[in-house]
């Protein structure tokens, strides 16, 4: 944004100038004091000792330097820490990749959805000498990234099946999937998990059901389908029937019409609204702690209920997470950015003679 258009925005008229200049009074007058508390009296070694004596006149950074290992990883045995770090690092590259806008459209899928799929396996361990390691102790930024990832890549897929179903001929299939999608999209993500967590398991013989941590991923999978599948479905309705005609004209199939001409330009079309039911499950991943998965904020209760000492200062171990989720979501929205910056039709040149 050019510093003329900025003006424009902010001082462009009466209402935008006073709101403006509310807002940069509120600025400083807030931000010398911010600055004290959070740098310049700020205690940033882990002594517990030194942050009590601050009085909370600064901030006390050192139980993020205290807790940072449990926060971050959660129970997982320490020995074998490596393994969450690496798996996080995976899925956070994939994302880094795919937001770097100089990949195909098929190497951004793959940075989307092969992270996840190998995190499993780093997580549990049971190969190269690793010990076993059990779902229940997964936790942390690993397991809120996993439960992320691994969400999405099979909510995207099973979402754009599902708009095509409620496109499809069949009324039969259009009514269960209609069903199927409102029951998901009229209950919240919490009573899902809780169903999940409890009432999946009688579907199994005692004994042979999934852990916690499958019913969870199935949970949202599915709660996240269905809302996905109203993005792909309103733009696949919005298409222009023109761009199927002149496919069909050309000789192409129905499958490849809908393959390499309508799905590629519908989901650059969606894509902002696709990234906010992306932001909205990331966040949404905190819910899991309710039926005892620790994933970031979970673990960060764990991390200071059993230690009287640093619990006062949970304020500055929640901005440590506050900042860790705003990363995460800027991620997402630049995906978003970038998978939009060739959906804006191009100016058309005036015809000659104009």
């Amino acid at each position: 944004m050019s510093f003329g258009s900025l003006r424009r925005t902010l001082f462009g008229d009466p209402l935008n100038t006073l709101l403006s200049l509310g807002v940069l009074a509120l600025l400083a007058w807030s931000l010398p004091a911010l600055l004290r508390w959070a740098v310049l009296e700020a205690q940033f070694a882990a002594d517990v000792g030194a942050c009590e004596a601050l009085d909370h006149r600064g901030a006390c950074w050192g139980v993020v330097a205290e807790k940072a290992r449990f926060i971050l990883l959660g129970r997982y045995p320490a020995e074998q820490a490596w393994c969450p770090v690496l798996a996080a690092l995976l899925i956070i590259g994939g994302w880094l990749g795919a937001a770097s806008g100089r990949l195909p459209g098929a190497a951004v899928a793959s940075c989307l959805l092969l992270p996840p799929l190998l995190a499993f396996p780093l997580l549990g361990g049971g190969f190269a000498g690793l010990e076993t390691v059990p779902t229940e102790l997964w936790g942390g930024l690993p397991l809120t990234l996993l439960l992320t990832g691994a969400g999405l890549a099979g909510a995207l897929p099973l979402g754009i099946a599902i708009a095509y179903g409620r496109r499809s001929s069949l009324h039969l299939l259009r009514a269960l999937l209609t069903a199927g999608v409102e029951l998901a999209r009229g209950i919240p993500l919490v009573a899902a998990l809780f169903m999940a967590s409890f009432l999946l398991p009688l579907f199994f013989p005692e004994g042979g059901g999934l852990d916690m941590l499958w019913r969870v991923l199935i949970a949202i999978v599915l709660f996240a389908a269905a809302y996905l599948s109203e993005i792909v479905r309103g733009g696949l309705q919005a298409f222009p029937a023109g761009q199927r005609d002149a496919a069909a004209a050309l000789g192409f199939s129905p499958w490849q019409t809908e393959r390499w001409i309508v799905l590629p330009q519908v989901l650059r079309q969606v894509a902002p609204s696709l990234a906010n039911s992306a932001i909205a499950l990331f966040k949404d991943t905190s819910l899991v702690t309710v039926v005892s998965l620790y994933e970031l904020t979970g673990s960060l209760g764990l991390a200071l209920a059993g230690d009287a000492q640093w619990r006062p200062f949970y304020l500055e171990a929640w901005l440590f997470i506050a900042a860790i989720y705003w990363i995460g979501c800027s991620l997402i929205a630049r995906l978003a950015q970038l998978a939009t910056r060739g959906a804006a039709p191009r100016p058309q040149a005036d015809p000659p003679g104009n």
